[in-house]
Formats: C-alpha cells, structure tokens, sequence
C-alpha cells in the first residue's frame, strides 16, 4: 500500500467514524426527547380541581356536558338530571395526579397514527376533553387518543386466562397547550366517554316491609292484590274468587317489588320517545309498615327495559300508640326511640319524591318479578280422573253351540 492508498483509507475511516457518530447522536437525542417529559404530571404542578364547574367530552358528533349547578353536578344531555358525583370526583382527582410516562414529538401528519387528529378524520381522531371553570374559561383541554398496550406478564396470564390477548394499559394525549409532543400516560381513562346514561345517579327508591302489593294490568282479568297482617305473617289473595287459592312459593315471589332497584338510563317526564308505551301502564302500588304508599307506572317492554314512573306518599301517626301494659319507666324511651325513627322515615320519604316527575328505564329481570297474571299465582288445579262409563263396557259373549248348564 503506498502513501496515497493509505491517505484516502484514513479518510473514509474518519467519515465512516462521523457518520457513526452522528447517527447515535440523533437516537441520543430522541431518546432524550422520550424522556424529558416523563415523570411530569400531565396537567402540571397545581391543577385547580375545586375550580371546574363544567367537564365536556366530544367525540366525533357525540357530546356529553357535565355541568355544577348549586353545588350539585348534573348531566345536561339528561335535562340536569343528577349526576354520579363520586364518579366524577375520582375522576378529576386522578387527571390532577396522572404522569407522563413517555412524550414524543409529533407533527400534523403523524396525529392520525395516534388518533390524535382534530375532529372530522373519523376513528383516527380523538375524544376532545375541556375543562372549565364558572366563568366559561377554559382551565385544560385534552385530546386522548390511541390507547397503549402491552402483553400481560407470564404470571398473568396463568392467572387471569389472557392468553395472547394486549390489554390497555396506557393513552396517548395532546395537551393544547403542546401540540408539538404526544404524551403517554399510564392510564387507559376507558370511562371518559360522552355517554350521559353511564354518568347520571344511579341512586333509585327501595321499598321496604311491603303489607299490600297489587298490580293492575289493562285487562283487568289479570290483576291482582295480596296483602298479610305483620311482617312474617301469610300472605293472602284478596277477593278470591270460588275455588281460587294463593300458591305461597309463588307469592313470594311477588311479595317483595323494587326491594333494590336500579335503572339503566332516565328521561324527562313526557318524553315522545316513550310516550306511546305509557298510554296503557301496568300499575303496581305497594303499601307498607311504615305507612308509605309506592305506586309505579310500568310502560310496555322497549328492548330490554321498561318505561318506569313513580310516585310516594306517606301518612304518618301525630302520635306514638303506647304498648300494651307499658310501665312509665319505659315511656320515655320508647318516644324518644319513635321520633328518631318517625325522623328517618320523613328523610326516606324526602329521599323517594326525588325520583318523581322522570321516566326510568329499567331493566327487565327488575320488572318482569312482579308482572305475573292472576292465574300465574295460584295453586295449580289437579285434573280429577273421569268415573268410567258403563254403556263402554264390552258385554259378555256366550257361545252358542253350548248349552248353558248349572254349576253344581
């Protein structure tokens, strides 16, 4: 090798060197840009929770406003019915401590790929999240896009079944504040949808010590009423009519209605949407020990649910009946016992008219219980065996090539 070879190989290992260099700067550098946000909390240091009075989702044409009025929040796609409070405080508590696990820059172009794209791109845009507070100003707003996931851990998937299957472990999100970085956090948010059934109140009515239950259907054939003396005693069909008679096992299973209801959506009083399965309600109307009255309005069956309405009154005693030979040492206690429970029954019946004035749709395994006809509730009558009929019975035959004789 003469010395013109070897200047031109000391060239090309130096190029070769810088090249080399140049490309492990460029990962260092995104690898650093991975980097520098994580550990940071996504919606900085000291997000002021106490001071959103409106949570608004977006996604594509779907909206779901979430809105505090007087100190109440409320669902305004569900006219300001309640809404699930401990569902929402959990929810802006976690948001105001979710960290950036990874951030990654991001141009225009890349944003559907994370489904991070403004509104109008279909399944590759996200869902909008704005934060404000009562002045209309906007405290944070959030796109979440793509979901993260991961294959479970071995130990999981012995333990869990999962198999092959990814499971979400993580979102990625564009701040508005930085639309240059998409953040990764460790949190898939699946709930944070604008679907206004899944954010209201789920508290309903519960009746409690039923007396009387009836249930009168449209074709009065069918109804019904079953009524019993004390809290453990018989239940008896009322106007029992000839041979009627009250199955228990199947009373029972109607003795005790709306024990612990729930709904899976509620609409406005009067809605059209429902109006024309209303027109003909079956009425259930229960009375109980503690002198409330619970009648509910059973629509016919949409789907899988029923149009439910309710209403409660209660008639109090003024005044406490004393027991049977009650000495006066005990009077004292027993009325102060009967006011604190004469106190907690007017704030169940308080509790109850809440759920006046709208409709509920509830599920049908809640409802179909107490639908039963009159006759789905008595005791099945057994077929007696017909006597046999004479005139069936095959005459004897006598042959006559023989002479009857006398047996001797």
């Amino acid at each position: 090798m003469n010395r013109k070879q070897f200047g031109i190989l000391v060239v090309l290992l130096l190029a070769l060197g810088g090249a080399g260099w140049l490309v492990e700067q460029s990962r260092n550098r995104a690898a650093n840009a991975g980097e520098e946000g994580a550990g940071k909390k996504l919606m900085g240091e000291s997000f002021p929770v106490n001071d959103v009075t409106l949570i608004s989702i977006k996604q594509g044409t779907n909206e779901l406003n979430l809105v505090k009025k007087d100190d109440l929040w409320r669902v305004r796609e569900r006219h300001d019915y309640p809404a699930n409070f401990s569902q929402i405080s959990e929810f802006l508590l976690k948001l105001r401590d979710l960290k950036v696990v990874q951030s990654e820059a991001i141009g225009p172009s890349q944003l559907p790929r994370l489904q991070l794209a403004p509104a109008g791109q279909g399944t590759n845009s996200g869902t909008v999240l704005d934060l404000q507070n009562k002045d209309g100003k906007s405290l944070a707003m959030l796109t979440l896009g793509k979901r993260h996931t991961s294959k479970p851990s071995p130990q999981q998937q012995q333990q869990f079944q999962f198999g092959d299957m990814q499971i979400p472990d993580g979102r990625y999100v564009l701040n508005a504040s930085d639309k240059a970085n998409a953040l990764l956090v460790a949190d898939p948010m699946a709930t944070i949808e604008p679907k206004a059934e899944t954010w209201v109140n789920k508290d309903f009515f519960k009746v409690e010590r039923p007396k009387a239950v009836s249930v009168t259907f449209p074709d009065a054939t069918n109804s019904w009423k079953i009524v019993r003396d004390t809290d453990t005693g018989d239940w008896n069909l009322v106007d029992a009519k000839g041979d009627e008679k009250l199955d228990a096992a199947r009373a029972s299973d109607v003795s005790n209605p709306f024990s612990s209801p729930s709904f899976n959506d509620v609409l406005p009083a009067g809605d059209k949407s429902v109006a024309s399965a209303m027109e003909k309600p079956t009425v259930v109307t229960i009375d109980t020990f503690d002198d409330f009255t619970y009648t509910v309005n059973v629509g016919a069956k949409q789907d899988q649910n029923y149009p439910v309405t309710m209403s409660v009154v209660a008639n109090f005693p003024k005044e406490r009946i004393p027991a049977k030979d009650e000495k006066p040492e005990d009077k004292t206690k027993a009325d102060q016992a009967w006011k604190v429970r004469q106190a907690q029954l007017e704030d169940k019946l308080k509790q109850a008219k809440q759920f006046e004035n709208w409709i509920y749709l509830v599920s049908s395994w809640s409802v179909d219980p107490v639908l039963k006809q009159r006759k789905d509730l008595l005791v099945e009558k057994k077929d007696e065996p017909k006597p046999a009929d004479k005139s069936d019975a095959t005459p004897a035959k006598f042959d006559d090539a023989k002479p009857v004789t006398d047996a001797k």
